[in-house]
């Protein structure tokens, strides 16, 4: 009979240890199968709509990153390169799960339910930015605090009783070196917490190595102390990201306690819209491995083998999530700045006696 799962999670948590083998992986870079047993799981429908998911994201980077440069957007993490590991893992989860994200992970909150254009409010620093139905936080800003929150919120859901659900968070290996990162996988794993922490190990905090940051061999064994089975996956592989997330969300659904993913990918660009020139610590030939793993190529390569896909049909639908994405900014621009009393009279509960004397200022301006 055929081994139809990526990962044992029981019996890596058993034995207490990460696995140390090469990373899971379905495609290799050429877009050949290296994994019979595990594309199985994949229907036609299933590797079609992953496609476009990461067109998706990508075409989302590319227009994002163009309102950027127009000055229309506040600060922006780009995500180009890591439309596996994003696209990938959060297919994989289900609408009731609460997802806690981090600042880069905006394609990843607007799967799950947010509006393009409530994210395009986020980045322009505007309350509505962070109001949304989904199961879900507003992105955090401070690396790594997310996965505090997210341990708690799995206690939380276990506490209540639901079935099926799980708490996940993102974080590069960068906030994988904040201590928040390890006390949230403490937690979650002294409690048995429904928990999947996922590391998008992306090789560099804005301009600090991954190499300089750990001697650990690798991420996912750091969930080795705190009773967690770690797995590592191709993170430039969306079909091998999705079935081990898939795995590792039906694990901890099951009262099994949490996981930890680490996706080995790549950030293609700048670390933010903020400056960032990665030209000045990053050379051509370590990008350039990288850059022939592209995602997007990869799957292309497989799925038009197959009659499934054509380059044509591609840029017909990002061309036509470009055009969602400006009406999602025209959206945005509509919505009026807010005003900062407003503001302030949001900072605290009972305004502090420094806030009250700013809100009588700003109002008499405000009344003129």
């Amino acid at each position: 009979m055929a081994n139809t799962k990526a990962v044992d999670f029981a019996k890596i948590k058993a034995e207490e240890g990460a696995p140390y083998a090469k990373p899971v992986q379905i495609l290799d870079n050429d877009g050949n199968v290296v994994n019979k047993d595990l594309m199985a799981n994949f229907s036609d429908d299933l590797l079609v709509d992953l496609m476009k998911k990461m067109v998706w994201e990508r075409a989302l980077h590319e227009q994002t990153m163009s309102f950027s440069k127009q000055g229309r957007l506040g600060f922006y993490a780009p995500t180009w390169g890591e439309e596996a590991s994003e696209m990938g893992t959060a297919a994989a989860f289900k609408k009731n799960d609460f997802l806690f994200p981090a600042y880069r992970d905006l394609p990843q909150l607007i799967q799950h339910g947010a509006t393009v254009a409530q994210m395009y409010l986020w980045s322009k620093g505007y309350l509505k930015g962070n109001m949304f139905d989904a199961r879900a936080l507003r992105p955090q800003i401070i690396i790594g605090a997310q996965m505090v929150e997210m341990a708690g919120g799995a206690l939380g859901i276990k506490k209540n009783g639901e079935k099926d659900a799980v708490a996940y968070a993102y974080t590069g290996e960068g906030g994988s070196s904040q201590g928040d990162t390890y006390e949230g996988m403490n937690f979650a794993g002294a409690f048995q917490a429904p928990a999947v922490f996922i590391i998008q190990n992306n090789g560099w905090a804005i301009s600090f190595p991954r190499k300089l940051q750990t001697y650990a061999q690798t991420i996912a064994q750091k969930g080795v102390a705190a009773g967690i089975p770690g797995v590592q996956v191709d993170g430039m592989d969306v079909l091998a990201c999705y079935e081990v997330a898939k795995e590792a969300r039906e694990f901890a659904a099951a009262g099994n306690g949490p996981v930890l993913i680490e996706t080995l990918t790549y950030r293609f660009g700048a670390h933010s819209s903020a400056g960032d020139d990665p030209s000045r610590y990053r050379t051509k030939e370590e990008e350039k491995p990288w850059f022939d793993k592209d995602p997007l190529i990869r799957l292309r390569k497989y799925l038009t083998k197959k009659g499934l896909w054509s380059e044509d049909e591609e840029n017909k639908y990002a061309d036509e999530c470009k055009e969602d994405f400006k009406k999602a900014m025209k959206e945005a621009d509509s919505v009026e700045p807010e005003k900062v009393t407003d503001m302030l009279k949001r900072t605290f509960e009972v305004p502090t006696p420094d806030i009250k004397e700013q809100i009588k200022k700003y109002e008499a301006k405000e009344s003129k």
